[in-house]
């Protein structure tokens, strides 16, 4: 399942092994359940920098695209220390998880989680508040709330749209009912509800919250 989309392969792990647990009746356990949600947050935000960094190379701009390519190859560290992979990441099984965190591995992943809060604060002042940025992306390829739906948007794409749906949080599994996080969702921040900037900001306020998400799941894991 991690060949299904290369940047989201964790998900693709999960949602595989959700179905067969609900066909089988099997308990995950709760240390599982807390490593799945730590290492699909991680690569949460690893899609996201692709998703924004190539977008604005689009744009024009490529020094950005490489701050965040240089971020995602630091998740790729460590989730390659996890589950051996950088891309297709093999972490997640039937029942559980393959492996328990390397020993210092929880120490590596709260000193990222430190450097790049700061980073996505350095992100937006080098790029997405950017003037010439912004005038790109606002008020174009404006895709409102009930056409999102109708042509099955989801995801970021879905709230960038301005609709307040997020799977974790409004049909909660795993591990995610004992984190609190917000639910970024496009309101036409410098155009239109739905435009091209709402779906890229909604990408890294996104990151921001999956961050606190992982933050989280590593100081209240289970034993």
């Amino acid at each position: 399942t991690d060949r299904v989309n290369y940047v989201a392969a964790m998900f693709a792990n999960e949602g595989y092994a959700i179905a067969v647990e609900k066909l089988l009746k099997l308990e995950v356990p709760r240390r599982a359940q807390w490593l799945r949600a730590i290492s699909c947050e991680l690569c949460r935000i690893a899609s996201h920098l692709v998703s924004v960094g190539t977008m604005v190379m689009d744009i024009g701009a490529f020094t950005p695209m490489l701050h965040g390519i240089r971020e995602r190859e630091t998740i790729n560290d460590l989730i390659e220390a996890l589950c051996g992979a950088r891309l297709t990441y093999h972490y997640h099984r039937i029942g559980g998880v393959a492996f328990d965190l390397p020993e210092g591995w929880r120490d590596k992943a709260l000193a990222f989680l430190d450097h790049f809060d700061r980073f996505l604060v350095e992100y937006d002042r080098l790029i997405s508040f950017n003037e010439i940025y912004i005038k790109r992306l606002a008020n174009v390829a404006v895709i409102p709330g009930p056409m999102a739906v109708n042509y099955g948007l989801v995801g970021p794409n879905l709230r960038g749209s301005g609709v307040d749906w997020d799977v974790r949080r409004d049909m909660p599994y795993g591990a995610y009912p004992n984190f609190k996080f917000n639910v970024p969702v496009g309101k036409g921040f410098y155009g239109v509800s739905g435009d091209s900037f709402d779906r890229y900001y909604v990408r890294c306020l996104e990151m921001a919250e999956s961050s606190k998400i992982v933050r989280q799941a590593l100081e209240t894991l289970p034993e």
